[in-house]
C-alpha cells in the first residue's frame, strides 16, 4: 500500500517511453471499448476514452486509457469478475478508482462510479487539452523532458506530472465554469 493506493503486484519498473501521436489509437479504444461493453452490459454508464491518447496530436505513452462508469466502484463483486474474464488483470486500489489492465500493458481501464470527481476530472482534463493548444504543448513538452529520466516506477513519473496538471486543472474548471461544460 502506497498513500491508501494497493498496487496489486507491488512496484513496477518499467521505462516511460513517448511517441509522437498514433491515428490508430481510437480504433484501439473502440476494440476496447467493445469488449468491455460486452462484459459489463448496462452496468457501465459510460466507456470513455481519457488520457494523452484520446488527445489528437498529443504525443502519449501508447498505453490507450479507458474510463468505466459505473454505479459504485466500491461493488468490485458486480464488475471486477466480468472484466477479468474479458482478459484484463486488477493492478491498482484505491479510493474512488480500480485500475485494471491488459497483459500486454497497452490499455488501462480505470473504473469510477457515475458521477463521480474522478470520471469529472478525467473527461474535462480531455475536452480542455482537446481545444487549448498552449496547456497542449505545454504539457507534451513536460512529458518529453520527464521520459528522459529514469524513475523507480510509472507512479512517481505521473505525480512528477501533478504541478502542471493542477494549473491546467484550474483553466479547465474556469472554461467549464464560463461556458456550462459538463460531463
Amino acid at each position: 500500500m502506497v498513500d491508501d493506493i494497493e498496487l496489486i503486484g507491488g512496484l513496477e519498473k518499467r521505462e516511460i517511453r513517448i511517441v509522437e501521436h498514433d491515428p490508430s489509437w481510437p480504433e484501439r479504444f473502440e476494440l476496447e471499448r467493445r469488449r468491455i461493453v460486452a462484459a459489463l452490459g448496462e452496468l457501465a454508464s459510460r466507456v470513455d476514452h481519457v488520457g494523452s491518447t484520446s488527445v489528437p496530436g498529443l504525443a502519449a505513452k501508447p498505453i490507450i486509457d479507458i474510463d468505466v462508469s459505473v454505479p459504485d466502484v466500491r461493488d468490485e463483486a458486480a464488475y471486477l469478475s466480468p472484466l477479468i474474464a474479458a482478459g484484463y488483470r486488477l493492478r491498482v486500489r484505491e479510493p474512488g478508482h480500480r485500475l485494471v489492465r491488459t497483459p500486454e500493458r497497452d490499455v488501462h481501464v480505470h473504473v469510477c462510479s457515475s458521477g463521480s470527481d474522478w470520471e469529472r476530472r478525467h473527461l474535462l482534463f480531455r475536452d480542455w487539452l482537446r481545444r487549448d493548444e498552449h496547456d497542449r504543448t505545454e504539457y507534451e513538452r513536460l512529458k518529453w523532458e520527464l521520459a528522459r529520466r529514469d524513475w523507480t516506477d510509472m507512479n512517481a513519473y505521473a505525480s512528477a506530472k501533478g504541478p502542471l496538471i493542477a494549473e491546467i486543472t484550474q483553466r479547465a474548471e474556469a472554461w467549464a465554469r464560463r461556458t456550462g461544460w459538463r460531463v
